[in-house]
This record gives structure tokens, C-alpha cells and sequence, in this order.
């Protein structure tokens, strides 16, 4: 089967990109599976009800998220209620929501997505290491197929994750810098790596903002309001090729197309 990653979602034209583009991405490349990251999907920070469901009726079958999932308080009902929609699984315990689910694909197999946040210049949260460990070892045997998002801040850490999986999952994707890496490949054990699938939002931008704020706060160090940009969007991820029968991965290949609004 093959799974579609796409990078973080960033902004309201992001979203209707998807909405245009992702059925002819899911046709043309045979694409069994979509998921996304919809952390900066609501106005490049947070996502909101709206963006859930719009990103939600334009294919995406699980939404990943990370440490910008409390931004839009109207959101935090949808958290215990939407299976497909995760926060990263280890937050502290109690918050709302799940970091992990198990979606039927359209062909019958059973895809588990665990999302996972980072500790390096991240905050004080849960190792995402025994996170992981957890998880495979009890609601993990539940899936067919085990897709993770690491969102994180240090390539070490993506990187390191991608190694400490290696064999145990299908595919260890990065996201959280909106930059895309390139050095996609298959890990000896079958596991497919990629450091960070990138972002789909304005290309003309600083990380999906407007360069004239972002550079300003860089020159003065004085506080600067943050606006996505406007302009061509650029859609970033990865296909992974996966063999259901064993939940190893046999390929990954990078998504990069840019598109006029």
C-alpha cells in the first residue's frame, strides 16, 4: 500500500490547495492513505474546528498536530471525540485527546498513527522515546501498518527516533521546521526516514510568514504580529510504500510541487 504524508499545514490558502489538489494526488499516485500534520493550519498557528473539517472533507484520513494544538480553545471538544484527529501522545497525562489511533484504510488494512513531540529546545515533556516503547508494546499490536510523526525541533532527535524504530515501525517522518530535508531513505530494518517532510504553505515567506515581520523581529528583537504570507504555495511531504504483511516500508519518496493560488 502507499501512504501520503504531507508536511505542516500552514493557512487558510494551504487548505484550499489541499482541497484542489489532493484527490488528483491520491489518484495519480495510488494512494491508499493520507495524513497530515495540521499544526499551523488555522491563521499559521493552531487549527481550529473549521480547518479540521475542512482538511478532513478534503481527504486527509488523520490529522497529526503538536505544540501548538491548545491555541484555539474551540477546538478541545473535537480532541476526545475525533478519532482522527492526535496530539502528540506524550503530553502529560490528562490533557485532552489521543496521541494514537487506528484507521481502516480503503483497502482493509489497518493503519496506526502515533504522533510524537520532541524534548530538545521543545519544553519539559514526556520522553517521546518510551513514549513509543509504550505503546508498541500494548495498542500497537492493533495495527497493521504503524505510521509516526516526531515533531521536533532538533534533527538529532528525528533522526535518533527514526533509528530507535527502525524494524518496529513502517515509516518515521519529521516535521515542526517547515523546512524540507532531504535525505529520505529506507533504514536497514525497514523502516522508512525522512528528517522533516517540510510544510505545504507560502512559498515567498519565512517558514509560511510574512518576511517583513519575521525580519523585523529578527533586526530589532522588538515583538512583531506574525501573518501568514501570501503568493504560490508550495505542497511537501513523502509517499511511503509499504507491504501490509509485514508493516515494513519499501520505499519513500519526497513530495514537492509548487502551485499558483
Amino acid at each position: 500500500m502507499k501512504i501520503l504524508f504531507l508536511g505542516d499545514v500552514v493557512g487558510r490558502g494551504a487548505r484550499k490547495l489541499l482541497r484542489r489538489e489532493l484527490r488528483r494526488l491520491r489518484s495519480e499516485n495510488h494512494v491508499d492513505f493520507v495524513i497530515a500534520n495540521g499544526e499551523n493550519a488555522a491563521g499559521g498557528r493552531g487549527i481550529d474546528p473549521d480547518s479540521l473539517e475542512e482538511m478532513l472533507d478534503a481527504g486527509v484520513d488523520v490529522l497529526t498536530s503538536g505544540n501548538h494544538i491548545w491555541q484555539h480553545r474551540s477546538l478541545l471538544p473535537y480532541l476526545d471525540r475525533e478519532q482522527r484527529l492526535l496530539r502528540p501522545l506524550n503530553f502529560a497525562q490528562g490533557t485532552p485527546g489521543h496521541g494514537w489511533a487506528v484507521v481502516e484504510a480503503g483497502n482493509g488494512v489497518r493503519v496506526g498513527v502515533l504522533n510524537l513531540i520532541g524534548r530538545v529546545f521543545m519544553g519539559s515533556y514526556d520522553c517521546p522515546f518510551r513514549a513509543a516503547d509504550a505503546l508498541l508494546a500494548g495498542p500497537g499490536r492493533d495495527a497493521d501498518v504503524i505510521f509516526v510523526d516526531m515533531h521536533a525541533e532538533a534533527t538529532s532527535e528525528k533522526v535518533g527516533m527514526g533509528w530507535y524504530l527502525d524494524g518496529r515501525v513502517a515509516a518515521v517522518v519529521g516535521t515542526h521546521t517547515h523546512v524540507q530535508t532531504a535525505d529520505e531513505r529506507v533504514l536497514p530494518e525497514g523502516t522508512a526516514h525522512l528528517t522533516d517532510a517540510g510544510m505545504c504553505g507560502p512559498t515567498d515567506s519565512v517558514i509560511g510568514m510574512r518576511k517583513r515581520e519575521v525580519l523585523e523581529r529578527f533586526v530589532t528583537q522588538m515583538p512583531a504580529r506574525f501573518e501568514v504570507a501570501k503568493g504560490p504555495i508550495v505542497l511537501q511531504g513523502a509517499f511511503i510504500d509499504v507491504d501490509p504483511n509485514s508493516g515494513k516500508a519499501v520505499a519513500i519518496r519526497r513530495l514537492r510541487e509548487v502551485h499558483q493560488p
